[in-house]
């Protein structure tokens, strides 16, 4: 079938796009590690330089099994007959199609669950661990999976059997409709976010530093900006990473600081960062990114209906029987060995938000402080300063440091 050489052929491509982009890193990063970039001397020291470009070698080369996993999986699913085999069997159990189709995604996806956590397992308690940012406990992330499995349960299955009742009964624009329940679900996890989901992972308690309160409040008021609280979460318990978010809209939205991001930055730094957040709400960005997101998706789901209809869609994957939630599966399985050449796209959109967001964040409070506040996290997250100019584009979603710190350093002078 011709589909089957073109899926082959753009699965060999963007697989060999990927691990040349993770070697480049490697090499990259360890060809660099030796000196100080010049924009950081006197702030990081060589050995936690060092540090960062380890930290960066071992989980990049933890991605080169990670794509060969996902290689393997997807071919032992599609042309290995896997996907076939699991149809054949869900049609022996189930008599009605839509449960046969529920019990064919919700399989896919435990399989695929099942082969991640062995590399979820090693990047956390061997990674993270052996750089001193992991202070998860195997029960602890038990715990963690069996409530992440009760919320897909919770959430995912509803969406899935509205999603299949409508792909049957609604004809051929099934995917229009789909598309507003889409939207529909995404609003109501956003809404449910803040207040029902984030509390059953993380303990968030009111910001109780009244100066630092103050002062944010102040911020706040400057920019025009209501929030219904200042929350501190206990991302310490699980790692040493810091942070800061905004979450939920219209009543449910409010600010949320790691416990380690309060612990490590000064006031005037915590401001800064709290500046850059707020620019990304002030200037749109969020609601630009979810309507992009919602845009993409109706294309998504709108080819989808296309190629659900095609017989040889089916059978060039190696596929027998044409279903509905079959064509879920197929589609999203093999969508990203064609999109993975367009994320560049998506993150020079991204970095255009960050720089926008300093600049809102050196009018309303410090880019001094904000480089200061940059500077420690750049630090405390091992975070490397020299990436690879190639795999940052297709990778990073904020801009390389050496690079936004210059701009901000450029946006102070003008400021004064």
């Amino acid at each position: 079938m011709t589909f089957t050489w073109i899926f082959l052929l753009a699965l060999v491509l963007s697989s060999t796009l990927r691990a040349w982009l993770a070697l480049r890193q490697i090499r990259h990063v360890a060809t660099h590690q030796i000196v100080v970039p010049d924009a950081f001397v006197g702030k990081i020291s060589l050995d936690d330089h060092r540090k960062a470009a380890t930290y960066t070698i071992a989980k990049t080369r933890l991605s080169l099994f990670q794509l060969a996993v996902e290689i393997a999986a997807l071919l032992a699913l599609t042309l290995g007959g896997a996907l076939q085999w699991l149809d054949q069997y869900w049609r022996g159990m189930f008599d009605t199609p839509l449960t046969q189709g529920i019990a064919l995604i919700a399989s896919v996806i435990a399989l695929l669950s099942v082969v991640e956590i062995p590399l979820n397992l090693y990047r956390t308690f061997v990674i993270e661990a052996r750089f001193g940012f992991n202070r998860m406990t195997p029960a602890m992330y038990a715990i963690d999976f069996l409530k992440q499995i009760l919320l897909a349960v919770m959430l995912g299955l509803p969406l899935v059997f509205c999603v299949l009742w409508l792909m049957r009964q609604m004809g051929d624009a099934w995917w229009f409709y789909v598309w507003l329940v889409w939207m529909g679900f995404n609003l109501l996890v956003l809404a449910l976010y803040p207040t029902l989901i984030a509390p059953l992972f993380n303990k968030f308690v009111p910001l109780q530093d009244e100066a630092l309160r103050e002062r944010i409040e102040q911020l706040l008021a400057k920019c025009g900006f209501q929030a219904k609280g200042l929350f501190v979460m206990d991302g310490s318990r699980r790692s040493s990473h810091g942070n800061a978010y905004f979450t939920g809209f219209g009543k449910t939205r409010r600010i949320v600081f790691f416990d380690t991001l309060i612990a490590r930055l000064e006031p005037a730094e915590v401001e800064a960062v709290l500046a850059h957040e707020l620019g990304h709400f002030k200037l749109h960005h969020v609601i630009k990114r979810v309507a992009w997101t919602f845009a993409a998706s109706l294309a998504l789901l709108w080819l989808l209906g296309h190629l659900g209809k095609q017989p040889w869609f089916y059978q060039s994957l190696n596929v027998a029987t044409p279903s509905t939630a079959m064509a879920l599966v197929l589609f999203f399985l093999v969508l990203p060995v064609f999109t993975f050449p367009l994320q560049p796209l998506l993150s020079l959109y991204s970095r255009k938000h960050e720089f926008e967001a300093d600049r809102y964040a050196a009018a309303h409070a410090s880019a001094d402080d904000l480089v200061q506040a940059l500077v420690k996290l750049y630090q405390d997250n091992a975070a490397t300063l020299t990436p690879d100019t190639l795999h940052s584009v297709f990778y990073d979603s904020h801009p390389p440091a050496s690079a936004r710190i210059a701009h901000l350093q450029k946006l102070a002078h003008t400021v004064r």
